[in-house]
């Protein structure tokens, strides 16, 4: 039975790392076959395993409505090879399906019967509806409070929906494939293409926010931060405004393959593609009204394992999630995390907000990163530390909160100002939120340390503010704690990082 779209639930639910599994999707679409395998740890997604294998099926459906004899060919030697890899995973849903090319061909019925004969995998084929469905709850599993519609290029087609009603997407036959490719682009054809089959659906999707999806607008991003000199190479979550946008898709659909060949960063599998979805994407900017661009790594693969997840652990918030699993794969102090957060959230929730709405799940995220350096050498903890926080493929935050986390975790161990690329924190963050991670680092370092990482003695200590000072108290009979230079040390950094004065006691 399929599960409805995943409820958005309070942001800091706490996660459930027992909740593991692996799961396994086959995805054959237009243009190549891909097996990922996953580990599912609670609502966090962790990739294990990825392959892909260029088919391009779907290569020939504009000429002669059947799927590419060599990519038939192709599919099956990757199918056959996928279904070896499978079988020594244990504990594993496997899911099985086939987009635009074969959903579209003529011959696609005798493919899938010579798949189900050769490697006794059994294909779903999904509708367009189906394919656009997933893909909006792909991107909210990457991002749980994401807004507005997202659009998902596969090789032969283009799947638009609106994240607010997911079920009621529109597939459009605007991939490169079916617009020409790999011939060289005629943009005036494209886009005229492109206009008219968005006119009808404009109206009903325009929005200010586009959530892109596929592999050739990822390029087209990461093209963008060759070109702008971005510092923070992380496709996802990255964020191009209107402007840029266009101006980037115009440049890339005015240059040959030769010219794509000579820039650094585009995949070489992309050069005949990607004029083609520069322009789509041009496009569909334009006639949705789109002010901001926000590429997602995740997709209609992870929309199958979000659907695929108990209820009550698709309510929880991926970031908050993912940072419990990060440090729990470690097997270290259970239950640290919370504990901390319990400790320190009187003082945080009273400070002017630097994330707005996000500031508790910054917070939650934060602390369950406490032990993310414990078993890391102490004379360069602070610094590999920051370095995981920054770049760990964790899903549910935009790219100033990774500085923003990176920093946290540096002050947790480090109450130096400076921080490890500074360059990367200064674009992404302000003076004040810089100010904040420190203050928040010295939080969390205060909460460990004073009682020697330790659940059950943390909880009877108390931190709060009083007018103008920080106030750190212990309940009667456990007032032995607060003792030590180091305590004091601890809660001074802390104080000084605030600007208030400390009293204890």
């Amino acid at each position: 039975m399929w599960r409805l779209a995943p409820s958005r639930a309070s942001p800091v639910a706490e996660p459930d790392v027992a909740e593991t599994r692996h799961a396994a999707v086959i995805d054959i679409g237009s243009n190549s076959i891909r097996l990922v395998v996953y580990r599912l740890e609670g609502r966090a997604i962790w990739t294990v395993y990825n392959e892909k294998a260029l088919a391009g099926l779907g290569r020939d459906l504009q000429t002669t409505g059947r799927l590419s004899p060599e990519g038939v060919e192709i599919a099956m030697d990757a199918l056959r090879r996928f279904r070896v890899l499978l079988q020594g995973w244990t504990s594993r849903e496997t899911f099985v399906v086939a987009t635009a090319a074969v959903r579209q061909a003529r011959d696609s019925r005798n493919f899938l019967r010579a798949v189900e004969e050769e490697t006794g995998i059994s294909v779903r084929v999904l509708s367009g509806e189906e394919e656009a469905r997933y893909g909006a709850l792909g991107v909210l599993a990457g991002q749980a409070d994401a807004a507005g519609v997202t659009g998902d290029l596969g090789g032969s087609s283009l799947e638009l929906v609106r994240l607010d009603d997911p079920g009621q997407g529109v597939s459009l036959p605007l991939g490169p494939l079916s617009l020409g490719a790999p011939r060289p682009l005629d943009a005036d054809r494209v886009r005229r293409s492109v206009m008219r089959a968005i006119r009808p659906h404009a109206a009903r999707l325009s929005t200010r926010e586009f959530h892109a999806v596929g592999g050739a607008w990822r390029n087209l991003a990461l093209l963008h931060m060759e070109l702008d000199g971005y510092p923070l190479h992380i496709a996802h979550q990255y964020e191009i405004r209107r402007t840029d946008l266009l101006d980037l898709c115009r440049f890339v659909a005015r240059q040959s393959r030769t010219s794509l060949e000579g820039i650094q960063g585009l995949s070489r599998k992309r050069f005949d593609t990607l004029p083609y979805a520069a322009v789509v994407l041009s496009e569909v900017v334009q006639a949705l009204e789109v002010q901001r661009v926000i590429i997602s790594a995740f997709g209609l693969r992870e929309g199958l394992l979000l659907e695929s997840m108990r209820e009550d652990i698709r309510a929880q918030d991926p970031l908050v999630s993912g940072c419990e699993a990060l440090v729990a794969q470690r097997g270290l102090t259970s239950g640290l995390g919370p504990a901390v957060e319990a400790f320190i959230e009187p003082v945080f929730s009273q400070l002017p907000p630097c994330f707005g709405p996000r500031e508790p799940t910054l917070l939650a995220a934060a602390c369950r990163l406490a032990d993310l350096g414990a078993r890391l050498h102490p004379d360069h903890r602070a610094d590999l530390a920051f370095e995981k926080a920054l770049r760990a493929p964790i899903a549910g935050m935009n790219h100033a909160e990774r500085a923003f986390l990176a920093c946290v975790v540096y002050s947790r161990h480090d109450s130096g100002v400076a921080t490890p690329e500074p360059e990367v924190i200064a674009r992404l963050l302000t003076t004040e939120r810089r100010a904040r991670a420190r203050a928040l680092g010295a939080a969390i370092r205060l909460g460990c340390d004073l009682a020697g990482r330790n659940v059950e003695v943390l909880r009877h200590a108390s931190l709060s503010l009083d007018n103008d000072r920080l106030r750190l108290a212990a309940e009667p009979g456990w007032e032995d704690m607060l003792l030590g230079e180091q305590t004091a040390k601890r809660a001074l950094t802390l104080a000084q990082a605030l600007k208030i004065r400390l009293q204890m006691g």
